[in-house]
């Protein structure tokens, strides 16, 4: 038996010294003085020693248990230790600088956009959306242009074959099917701007099969041409400048009569002085389209246009955003790349 309490005794040290982390130390104790442990295995063979060795034997078995006991206690000691100082190395430390997070911007469409939604709401305007796959009479018919009018021609629209091959459903080639929508269910007065992306087959470095819009419209009892101007005139100085010049050039639209252009002065001469390239020399930029609500639009949706007049205009927002910021190429605008729009 003095044997065996010695190779557990060496064996025990042993591994002790080897173990480092907490649980293996443990284990190593319940191994050597656990209820099945390898010392209280011998405890229970005293009975067979002769009488006069138990009381060596027992001292040896006490002195062995204590001591393989003090060790084992040092050794989770020590474990525990390491652990504590493994953890407050991984704890954060709440006084270094952190990573300051990347902002971002807004996109310079939605800077425009937004910017001319808050001249018009300071007019009076209301907001208003619709979809963008569009029935032909909503987009086309209700606004005057009939089957055979050469004005569709001009439109490049994209049209949604139905299953049966007929193509009844476009992408709204404008947002002034709006317009229409919000007429067959309000009455007058009415003041609304409808800002949103519309569809054309059409690109290149100033056009893009998608792009964005706001149409706007007013109608109610006696508006005249002269209420256009005004209201138009007033928005365009808000956006570019008190000092913008403006000017209005006889046009056409199917759904507006009578037509007009309206120009700005050209900010950047104004701002540099002589011509330039944006202008093309002339000193006047081409912003948007307006015109009195054609008698037709209002028949097509149940107004009298003996009792109510109004105006509409709309302007393209990649346009405007190109002037303002004298981009070269509408595609930089859909590019999504990071470099070019942090420069706004």
């Amino acid at each position: 038996m003095k044997d065996a309490l010695e190779q557990i005794r060496s064996e025990a040290l042993a591994n002790l010294a080897a173990g480092r982390d907490e649980a293996a130390i443990e284990a190593l104790r319940v191994r050597y003085l656990g209820r099945k442990g390898e010392l209280t295995t011998v405890m229970r063979h005293m009975r067979e020693v002769p009488a006069e060795e138990r009381p060596e034997m027992g001292a040896l078995l006490n002195r062995i248990k204590d001591e393989i006991e003090a060790r084992i206690g040092d050794a989770l000691a020590a474990a525990r230790a390491d652990a504590r100082q493994a953890r407050a190395s991984e704890r954060i430390d709440i006084t270094e600088p952190g990573r300051r997070p990347v902002v971002g911007r807004l996109h310079p469409l939605t800077q425009t956009t937004e910017a001319l939604v808050d001249v018009f709401l300071a007019l009076g305007f209301s907001v208003a959306e619709g979809p963008e796959i569009e029935d032909d009479y909503h987009n086309f018919e209700a606004l005057n242009f009939p089957a055979d009018h050469p004005a569709r021609d001009m439109q490049d629209t994209l049209f949604i074959a139905e299953p049966d091959g007929r193509a009844e459903l476009v992408l709204r080639t404008h947002t002034s099917p709006v317009q229409i929508r919000v007429m067959e269910t309000q009455r007058p007065p009415l003041r609304v701007i409808v800002p949103g992306a519309v569809y054309r087959h059409d690109s290149d470095t100033t056009h893009s099969p998608m792009f964005h819009q706001i149409e706007g419209f007013l109608v109610d009892k006696r508006v005249t041409f002269g209420d256009l101007k005004g209201v138009l005139t007033e928005a365009l100085r808000r956006f570019f400048g008190a000092d913008t010049a403006v000017r209005l050039r006889p046009s056409f639209f199917p759904f507006t009569e009578p037509s007009a252009e309206i120009d700005i002065g050209c900010f950047n001469c104004h701002r540099r002085g002589g011509s330039c390239r944006i202008c093309k020399g002339t000193g006047w930029i081409e912003i948007l389209g307006a015109g009195m609500i054609d008698p037709n639009v209002f028949q097509a949706v149940g107004y009298d246009p003996e009792e109510v007049s109004g105006f509409a205009f709309g302007m393209g927002i990649e346009r405007i955003t190109m002037l303002k910021y004298q981009i070269d190429d509408i595609r930089h605008l859909f590019a999504n790349d990071v470099r070019f729009l942090r420069q706004f």
